[in-house]
């Protein structure tokens, strides 16, 4: 792959490359079927630290610094150690990935004790979720009907969460929702911390998916769900700006994920087409076939590079919403149009499970729709490109 990425980054990507061959890339194909939970594998990733590649050091995980800092891992380091994983089970990389989703508000909003609370979670193996979509208000979450109560010096939070990743496996919620709804969703939504075992907190359907199965899904419900005023991220009504900060971010690894997916297509249609005999010589020889991978190749290695510059901007705390809009949306529909590609190059072999690529083309289209669908990210980078007017 064409990061240019840190000796410890090289290192640590080597070790992720054998445990995905090791443990991940076969026995993904057992769980893509069962839909099981693939708990054994999680457990083995967080042997090797995975789990914890976006927890600062300072609260007990890899030590991140800026791309001009002679040692430490930047984000372009760590993107590259999620595109192997992406590259072996896009279901995996996701329930990786979630978990620092769900910590991203608390690394954002929250004080010192908040953040070493959930980082301590997650260096001790457990799961972060990041609790905003609710059946009525997906792309719209001012549409949000679950509601933050004040009682004394709690917090009473009731409502329903859906579509939410590490949903029934999470130890720890990052969760959206109105305190004040005169004020409007800007000023009127907050966020708060609420830890696995809270009364009132449960999860409901746990859904069935058509790709990145070896992912949990699953609703979460609030009723009468009491949690102290200390749980508050950030001040009362800062909920918008955050999960927006948070979505932000996420945008850039969800287009990190859809490489690898990309990638490892890619790789599967070279190789099936090298063996591949028709008309007395290799598939591959066709320029029909070249140009298909010449194609793939191009968008992979472009969409490589937006996330590489989106990931380089958060490194020098400057603007990337625009840049991690258009490396998410261009990224998942590569990811896509790649999947698709591969399955016609294998033909009616690619349409069956014997083979490694309809699955890919399932898990690939889910990154067209989750941290804000393709349209909207287009609705994000047209804003920030044509300005006010």
């Amino acid at each position: 792959m064409a990061y240019q990425i840190s000796d410890q980054a090289k290192d640590l990507l080597n070790d992720v490359h054998e445990f995905c061959e090791r443990e991940v890339i076969e026995q993904a194909k057992d769980y893509d079927r069962s839909g099981e939970f693939p708990t054994e594998m999680y457990d083995k990733a967080k042997e090797m630290g995975l789990n914890i590649l976006e927890v600062p050091t300072e609260y007990g995980g890899m030590e991140i610094s800026g791309p001009d800092d002679e040692e430490g891992m930047s984000r372009v380091d760590i993107a590259a150690l999620f595109e192997e994983m992406a590259r072996a089970d896009a279901g995996f990389a996701t329930t990786i990935s979630a978990s620092g989703l769900g910590t991203k508000p608390v690394l954002i909003a929250g004080n010192d004790e908040q953040k070493s609370r959930v980082c301590d979670i997650l260096c001790n193996g457990g799961f972060g979720a990041f609790a905003l979509t609710e059946p009525g208000a997906g792309s719209d979450p001012a549409a949000g009907k679950t509601t933050a109560v004040k009682d004394g010096d709690d917090y009473i939070i009731n409502g329903t969460k859906c579509f939410i990743t590490n949903g029934g496996i999470a130890d720890f919620y990052c969760v959206t929702a109105m305190t004040d709804k005169s004020k409007g969703t800007h000023h009127g939504m907050s966020i708060f911390l609420v830890e696995k075992g809270t009364p009132g907190l449960s999860t409901g359907k746990e859904e069935d998916k058509m790709g990145i199965r070896l992912s949990n899904t699953a609703e979460v419900i609030f009723e009468d769900v009491r949690v102290p005023k200390e749980n508050l991220l950030g001040a009362e009504g800062e909920g918008f700006k955050i999960a927006m900060e948070t979505l932000d971010q996420a945008r850039a690894w969800m287009g990190v994920v859809s490489v690898g997916i990309a990638q490892r297509a890619m790789d599967e249609a070279i190789a099936y087409c090298k063996e591949r005999q028709q008309f007395g010589r290799s598939v591959l020889k066709f320029q029909a076939m070249q140009f298909k991978i010449a194609d793939m190749a191009i968008k992979i290695e472009a969409a490589r590079q937006l996330n590489a510059y989106a990931l380089t901007l958060m490194d020098q705390g400057k603007r990337y919403t625009k840049e991690a809009a258009m490396a998410k949306c261009f990224a998942s529909d590569a990811a896509m149009e790649i999947t698709t590609e591969a399955v016609q190059m294998f033909g009616g072999y690619g349409y069956c499970r014997e083979y490694p690529v309809e699955k890919l083309m399932r898990d690939a289209k889910i990154f067209q729709i989750f941290e804000g669908t393709n349209e909207i990210q287009r609705i994000v980078t047209a804003n920030n490109t044509i300005g006010r007017f």
